[in-house]
């Protein structure tokens, strides 16, 4: 038996912190801690806007537009062969702007409540991505892969930082009731061990099936029964240890017994006061989705989560940006503010690094005029994301785009440095976090980045 068999055979009998911890040791993989004592971020709540929201729509307004209003729209030759045939045109944004808060942030007037909040929030107009395509674009957002199939953003936070809680997942995910384009993919461990994997919890209903037991079944019913099928399924890794997945099982197990302890009182809102429901918006037809899983959210990082992500869906808006992009700011609106409200009032949002974002921007121009369509395709060279809580830069706009937003012209950099960047936030080294697959280590960043300092305070 060689080591790694050796380390296979006590899997049964080891807990799994130290399990983990072993394992991470034999495949030079880091373990649970931050490798920067100076970090002050110890949780992330991950917004993801999906389907792309515009910059120039929300937080990035071009009055150059103004002017170009529906003339016609020229790209270069390498790129106009890549876009789809017809004429394109120059297209305003619909919207008014102002600026908000000492720090005159500028924001669509659209955005009443998260006006509120901009001295608490680091703007960032430089990021550039690699694809156009949902699916592509974002695995590349969540994973630093644009094919799949790697850990996600917050596997590789829960990896590297290990748990608050050993009662609950260290990475959460609230998603839409229609699940992204590319599926749970999104936030998959990858190679990473199947412990550090997204727990999706459901939208409507109760978030967990099955998460009181059945009725007549005692808590040590349940534990005699877990103890008979670890038992069961420890002979069976024994007579198969390349099974990593086993191990998964047998924690997922574990960890859903002591789950039915704290989930059902952290998914209960009925105690929330009133106040704090009309913060997030809850009880209004508008708001009352997002609303429940910002405060959700809070209240797993509050309870020791790593990593939460929330979903808000569809910012795809191809045609009709006025009416579409004006919906879905004021469905996420008043949710995100108050989340941003609620974190800094309760003393956790220098703690708490807040990040919005899509997988792309738009573009300035769109095609048809005479029948109207006057939405934006997919930009990857442009786009606006913010940062709040955690060691950013609060009340700051960094990077520019050119007058139109087609691109990014300052502070200009690709998404692999802005994961590294969100990893030293935490307290991680992206080249010190890595996992041993395939033959060599590989990272988040899939082959290293930098660190953008001035979105750090």
């Amino acid at each position: 038996m060689d080591r790694r068999e050796f380390l296979y055979s006590l899997r049964g009998g080891l807990g799994s912190v130290a399990l983990t911890s072993l394992l991470a040791r034999e495949s030079g993989g880091a373990a649970p801690g931050p490798h920067f004592a100076d970090a002050k971020a110890k949780h992330c709540i991950f917004l993801y806007m999906e389907g792309g929201p515009s910059h120039i729509d929300t937080f990035d307004p071009k009055p150059a537009l103004d002017r170009l209003h529906l003339k016609e729209f020229v790209r270069s030759g390498d790129e106009q062969s890549a876009m789809s045939s017809g004429k394109r045109y120059y297209v305003k944004s619909p919207f008014r702007f102002r600026r908000c808060g000492e720090s005159g942030a500028t924001m669509n007037v659209l955005w009443e409540e998260l006006a509120k909040v901009a001295d608490e929030i680091c703007f960032f107009r430089g990021l550039q991505v690699e694809s156009v395509n949902h699916p592509t674009a974002n695995y590349h957002v969540n994973t630093g892969s644009k094919f799949g199939g790697d850990p996600a953003v917050g596997a590789w936070v829960n990896y590297g930082l290990g748990t608050e809680n050993e009662d609950l997942p260290g990475f959460v995910v609230l998603p839409e009731i229609s699940y992204p384009q590319g599926g749970p993919a999104n936030w998959s461990n990858g190679f990473l061990p199947t412990q550090f994997q997204g727990t999706a919890l459901r939208p409507q209903g109760s978030p967990l099936l099955d998460i009181r037991p059945p009725e007549g079944v005692t808590r040590r019913q349940q534990r005699r029964n877990l103890d008979l099928l670890k038992m069961l399924n420890q002979r069976h890794a024994e007579r198969h240890p390349q099974h990593e997945e086993l191990l998964g099982r047998l924690q997922n197990y574990e960890l859903a017994f002591r789950m039915q302890m704290q989930v059902p009182q952290i998914i209960d809102l009925s105690k929330e006061t009133r106040k704090t429901l009309e913060l997030y918006g809850i009880g209004r037809q508008v708001t009352d989705n997002l609303g429940r899983r910002c405060l959700l959210a809070r209240k797993l990082v509050e309870q020791g989560v790593r990593f939460v992500q929330v979903y808000a869906s569809t910012w795809d808006s191809h045609d009709y940006i006025e009416r579409a992009h004006g919906a879905l700011i004021r469905s996420v609106d008043r949710p995100i503010a108050g989340l941003l409200q609620d974190l800094k009032q309760r003393g956790l949002l220098e703690e708490t690094l807040v990040v919005w974002m899509g997988e792309f921007g738009r573009s300035p121009d769109n095609g048809v005029r005479g029948g109207i369509k006057y939405g934006r395709d997919h930009n990857p060279k442009a786009m606006t994301v913010w940062l709040a809580g955690g060691g950013v830069r609060a009340g700051e706009t960094v990077g520019a785009t050119d007058e139109i937003g087609d691109r990014a012209v300052m502070e200009v950099h690709p998404l692999r440095d802005f994961h590294v960047t969100l990893l030293r936030l935490l307290g991680l080294d992206d080249n010190k976090l890595t996992y041993y697959h395939a033959g060599r280590f590989k990272q988040l960043s899939q082959f290293g980045g930098k660190v953008i300092e001035p979105l750090l305070a």
